[in-house]
């Protein structure tokens, strides 16, 4: 892990008749401040490229892991399949699941140490098609502290159904306490970016035909090892009573209305490259626009 001084930038503003006005912003400059020009996108490859997968093969699943059976946990995917359902991807199917607070539902990884950029590409639907009907059924991306059971710890971005349609949540999991944050967001497809650099963890995403967009930064602790990989889950709503209790609610499996299928059409591994003195978590030393840089392929 890398510590990093942040940048200090000044708002100008100008005194007109009419008010204060904040001046147009140039391009920012000075010590601590990572510009546009030497910012760098993440390298493929190396060791944590051997793990990226385009599912192409169903032989392709046998290098991810489940949770429920690696923590002994209840199993909270009713399909989980690669090049059979989906043609050339990776299909899941949760049963009625969530990953908030203490609660937990299904997920799939690989252990990966350092600094980290996963991306990945995503359709998820109602199992009918179009969107999913059911309260906070979400599916995509997270990077999780393994055996973090008594006390999660997680971060992840999602997109599908919260408590309104068509949104992308991005969610800080702390000590089993989740800040999760939305925008409004098309159907169809999206990429997501989770990645991890140094102190600060990340998630970004970009609708189809659209441009990236940085959803959110977070400063996390984390461990050197963590579980990065995929989720999906549906109809907290099924949960009735036990929303109150995660212990009940992790212990055994709720029958209820899932409404949520999930297509990846790969998911890849990347190293990010940052300066020293460049502080991810502030944006004065890393602008959104050259966070996207550093954390996004650069044909992506």
């Amino acid at each position: 892990m890398r510590a990093r001084l942040a940048g200090m930038m000044a708002v100008v503003g100008v005194v007109s008749a009419c008010g204060t006005v904040t001046a147009a912003q140039q391009p920012l400059e000075g010590p601590g401040v990572l510009t546009l020009d030497k910012a760098q996108p993440p390298t493929p490859g190396g060791e944590v490229g051997g793990a990226s997968t385009e599912f192409a093969t169903a032989k392709d699943l046998s290098m991810w892991l489940k949770l429920s059976e690696k923590e002994k946990d209840v199993d909270r995917l009713a399909k989980l399949d690669a090049d059979k359902t989906a043609k050339g991807a990776l299909y899941l199917e949760p049963r009625t699941s969530a990953w908030f607070d203490g609660f937990r539902g299904p997920f799939v990884y690989q252990d990966l140490a350092g600094d980290i950029v996963m991306h990945a590409r995503v359709k998820v639907e109602g199992k009918a098609g179009g969107r999913p009907t059911r309260k906070f059924s979400l599916g995509g991306l997270m990077a999780r502290v393994p055996g973090s059971y008594d006390n999660p710890n997680w971060v992840s971005i999602t997109t599908g159904m919260t408590d309104k349609a068509g949104r992308v949540e991005s969610k800080y999991t702390l000590d089993g306490s989740s800040k999760p944050k939305e925008v409004a967001a098309k159907s169809g497809w999206v990429e997501f970016v989770l990645a991890r650099v140094g102190r600060v963890c990340a998630a970004l995403y970009k609708e189809e035909g659209g441009e990236w967009k940085v959803a959110a930064r977070w400063p996390t602790e984390f461990p050197e090892v963590l579980q990065w990989g995929v989720t999906a889950y549906s109809d907290w709503d099924s949960y009735a009573t036990l929303k109150k209790d995660h212990v009940k609610g992790n212990a055994k499996l709720i029958r209820g209305r899932p409404d949520l299928k999930m297509t990846v059409d790969y998911v890849r591994f990347l190293r990010p490259e940052l300066p020293d003195y460049a502080d991810p978590l502030n944006t004065a030393s890393v602008s959104d626009e050259v966070l996207i840089k550093v954390l996004t392929p650069a044909d992506a």
